[in-house]
């Protein structure tokens, strides 16, 4: 791989990162890949303990683990654990890898797409959202105790929410910005209303302007079965590449001044702040002073 900027990020270098979903990993086959600029070499061995990953340029060993169908990795010294999805310990949901999608974007980009309810008519048009049905009613955003983002009583009307539906209804939406590069969805399930599947979207940082989605998806199980909701997934994130692949900048501006929002913005809003607020600067424009 050609040389990338590396990241100077405290926050980030000393978090959990996923580097691979294991399902597209061969044992005793090395894996290449990429991680906040620095180019990692992933050996994939039989059992539960006996991965290694290490820097390619000095073969220098990195923390790893497993978890969630993932192989994680931290280039520095963890400051806390990998991020907890309680959804993963319920016994009636699938648990399901979405597979891996590179994605030539700041990750910072393609969290803050994940947020945007208003793209989902026009890119999803038949599944995510339709014409006429096409504005975002006020929501509430705010700051948790646990110092995530977090947007509720998000309502949008999808004609095909889910692999499962079998009409259009109002969807509820909660979205939660855990990390700088990991955010959940928790959404209406169509066959058990009162229930929220969930989706974790954790996002590896390759370099400032390339990232790869890795999906975690907590479905409650309504008899559609883990290849439909895997497929469901994949046929949503490839309409949302093309759209973030054109995006100019590719890095997300942090100033408010260089990208004027609209109200159904105010997620974003906030992200933005909030990684302003923890020095957060790579795969961003940072505000000028």
């Amino acid at each position: 791989m050609s040389k990338a900027a590396l990241c100077s990020d405290r926050v980030l270098l000393n978090d959990w990162h996923v580097i691979a979903d294991l399902t597209n990993l061969s044992p005793g086959k090395a894996f290449n890949t990429r991680l906040l600029g620095v180019d990692l070499e992933v050996r994939y061995l039989h059992g539960d303990c006996d991965d290694e990953v290490v820097r390619s340029e000095s073969g220098e060993h990195v923390r790893s683990a497993r978890r969630y169908g993932f192989l994680w990795a931290c280039l520095g010294e963890p400051e806390r654990d990998i991020v907890f999805v309680p959804e993963a310990e319920e016994a009636d949901r699938y648990l399901v890898t979405g597979g891996s999608i590179a994605v030539r974007t700041s990750g910072l980009r393609a969290v803050e797409n994940f947020l945007d309810m208003g793209h989902l008519p026009f890119v999803h048009p038949g599944y995510l959202g339709e014409e006429p049905h096409t504005e975002v009613a006020p929501y509430n955003v705010q700051m948790t105790e646990s110092d995530e983002v977090l947007a509720t009583e998000c309502k949008f009307y999808q004609p095909f929410a889910s692999p499962s539906a079998k009409d259009g209804f109002l969807v509820n939406y909660v979205y939660k910005v855990i990390r700088p590069y990991t955010v959940a969805l928790y959404k209406s399930n169509s066959i058990h209303k009162d229930r929220l599947d969930t989706i974790t979207l954790f996002v590896q940082p390759v370099d400032e302007e390339n990232c790869i989605a890795h999906p975690f998806l907590c479905y409650v199980k309504d008899g559609t079965g883990e290849a439909a909701v895997r497929s469901f997934m994949q046929l949503i994130f490839a309409q949302d590449k093309p759209i973030l692949e054109n995006q100019v900048p590719r890095r997300l501006p942090l100033d408010p001044r260089a990208e004027t929002p609209i109200r159904a913005d105010a997620v974003s809003v906030l992200y933005r702040r909030w990684l302003r607020d923890r020095a957060v600067s790579y795969g961003a424009i940072p505000a000028r002073l």
